[in-house]
């Protein structure tokens, strides 16, 4: 098992995404922003807040890249999925799609019960585990396609940069990311 989750770990940092990895990333990209931006809007979830000040905006992009992006892909990614080099099968790779799937929503409630007091309203709102769950997917999509950690860790970072930039994801968060 130790040897396992070694080289997944190994294989995941060490393969660089090519061209077609990275396109089929920026689908999986758009195709989120398609589904998320009417729900998140509508139900009042995301909000056009534009941040400014330079030390919030090179803040949040620094730190968001370690947490969550690196720290949550090589858990719910890497560490829990067979690694494409694994030749699992169909359904062991839909086991645990579903299983990481599963564990990234639950994680964000438990997260905040622990260690984001601040974040309660946020990590137990519907609207934001619905949003979650599609970022837990496109994510798991872009790993299984691409075998690379970098692929789910862009998508993860932009993702969330773009939420707590410019939608309002700020000013939830304020004591998580100043």
């Amino acid at each position: 098992m130790l040897l396992e989750i070694l080289h997944r770990l190994i294989a995941a940092f060490s393969k660089f995404p090519n061209a077609s990895a990275w396109l089929y990333s920026a689908a999986l990209v758009v195709i989120y922003a398609l589904i998320s931006l009417p729900i998140g809007l509508k139900l009042g979830f995301l909000k056009i807040e534009v941040q400014t000040s330079w030390e919030i905006v090179i803040g949040v992009i620094a730190k968001c890249l370690l947490f969550p992006a690196i720290t949550e892909e090589v858990f719910f990614r890497v560490l829990l999925l067979p690694h494409p080099t694994e030749n699992a099968l169909t359904v062991t790779l839909w086991f645990w799609g579903c299983l990481s799937l599963v564990a990234f929503i639950v994680y964000h409630p438990l997260n905040a019960l622990t260690f984001y007091p601040d974040g309660l309203k946020t990590f137990f709102d519907p609207v934001f585990l619905l949003l979650a769950a599609l970022l837990g997917i496109i994510c798991t999509l872009a790993y299984f396609q691409s075998g690379s950690l970098w692929t789910p860790v862009m998508i993860h970072w932009l993702v969330v940069v773009v939420w707590i930039l410019l939608l309002g994801g700020f000013s939830r968060l304020q004591s998580l990311v100043s």
